[in-house]
This record gives C-alpha cells, sequence and structure tokens, in this order.
C-alpha cells in the first residue's frame, strides 16, 4: 500500500499530476480543503466546530486538520495521495506518527520542481483562465515567499528520510506524469 505526499511551490502542477498518481497507483486523494469542505457538508460535529471558525474568517488549527487526518487514514484501505498536507516539519512529524498508528509509513514525498519564472507564468495564464482573484503578481510573489520561507523545509525533513524524489516538472504533463511513475516504482 502506497502512501504519498505531492509537493512543490504553488503553480507546479499538484493538481494535474495527483489525478494521474490517484488513478495510476488506485490511491485516496486527500485533500485538506476538500476534507474541510467534506465534514462541513456532513454537519458533523467537527464540521460545525469548522463552519464557525471560517465563517469567524480564521484559519483552522493544526488540531483539527491533524483530526482529520487521523479519521482520513484510519478509514482508507487502498493508500493515499496527501495533497496540501504536509505544510510545516511538525506536520510531517505528526503525519508520520498517524500513519504509524495505524501500521503504515510515508513511501515517499514527489516533489516537483520548477523555476520561478515558469510558476509565475502558469500561475498568471491560470488566472486568465479560471479568473482567480488571488493569482496576481504581488500575491503570487508572496504565496511563492511563504512557501519557501515555511513550507519547502519540509523537503528537507523527507530528504532525510530518503523518501524526497525530485522530479523536473518542465515539459508536457504527460511527460512528467511518467518521471513520477518512474520515481515512485
Amino acid at each position: 500500500m502506497k502512501n504519498i505526499v505531492i509537493f512543490g511551490a504553488p503553480g507546479a502542477g499538484k493538481g494535474t499530476q495527483s489525478d494521474f498518481i490517484v488513478e495510476h497507483y488506485g490511491l485516496t486523494h486527500v485533500s485538506t480543503g476538500d476534507l474541510l469542505r467534506k465534514e462541513i457538508a456532513d454537519q458533523t460535529e467537527l464540521g460545525k466546530r469548522i463552519k464557525s471558525i471560517m465563517d469567524a474568517g480564521q484559519l483552522v488549527s493544526d488540531d483539527i486538520v491533524i483530526e482529520m487526518m487521523d479519521k482520513a487514514i484510519a478509514n482508507d484501505t487502498k493508500g493515499m495521495l496527501f495533497d496540501g498536507f504536509p505544510r510545516t516539519v511538525a506536520q510531517a512529524e505528526v503525519l508520520d506518527k498517524l500513519l504509524a498508528k495505524y501500521g503504515r509509513e510515508l513511501t515517499c514525498m514527489v516533489q516537483l520542481e520548477v523555476p520561478k519564472d515558469e510558476l509565475m507564468r502558469r500561475l498568471l495564464e491560470r488566472a486568465k483562465i479560471q479568473g482567480r482573484a488571488d493569482d496576481n503578481e504581488a500575491t503570487i510573489n508572496n504565496r511563492l515567499q511563504e512557501y519557501n520561507s515555511k513550507t519547502k523545509p519540509v523537503a528537507d525533513y523527507y530528504a532525510a528520510q530518503g523518501k524526497q524524489k525530485l522530479i523536473d516538472g518542465l515539459g508536457t504533463i504527460e511527460d512528467i506524469a511518467a518521471r513520477i511513475r518512474q520515481a515512485i516504482g
């Protein structure tokens, strides 16, 4: 059973490649945002807490995200692709503990490497196509700085475990997907 983290800067192609990985390996796609929305839609006790926090314009705490991840791992029988989690080293450490709690471990972290100018081009293009207001140059630069300062250390954490798979994120979608399949094995 494979358990994989997909990782990369905003615009690296995580969402696109997630679809290929999930289909190829038959994994459950675990997205933090999707889990939050599901809890709210299902009107669970946790979902009610999440809704009140989000309605107040606040960020959902790590404790709540971890509670959702625990539940998702406990209910999974196929293996998982984690998308958008972990975002910090502390979350990566918790993910390792949660997987171990259920007799599992992380197979690898797939890290899509894309130069900053290409990330900027992709995100600005996405803004035109999807009309996303958060994809403007100033916001993109802020998101990339946030990624480099807070999220990128997660890559070092998994590299130290020998689980980091660096993937060239340039080229056709199919070429990148083939590189990922080869790296995962």
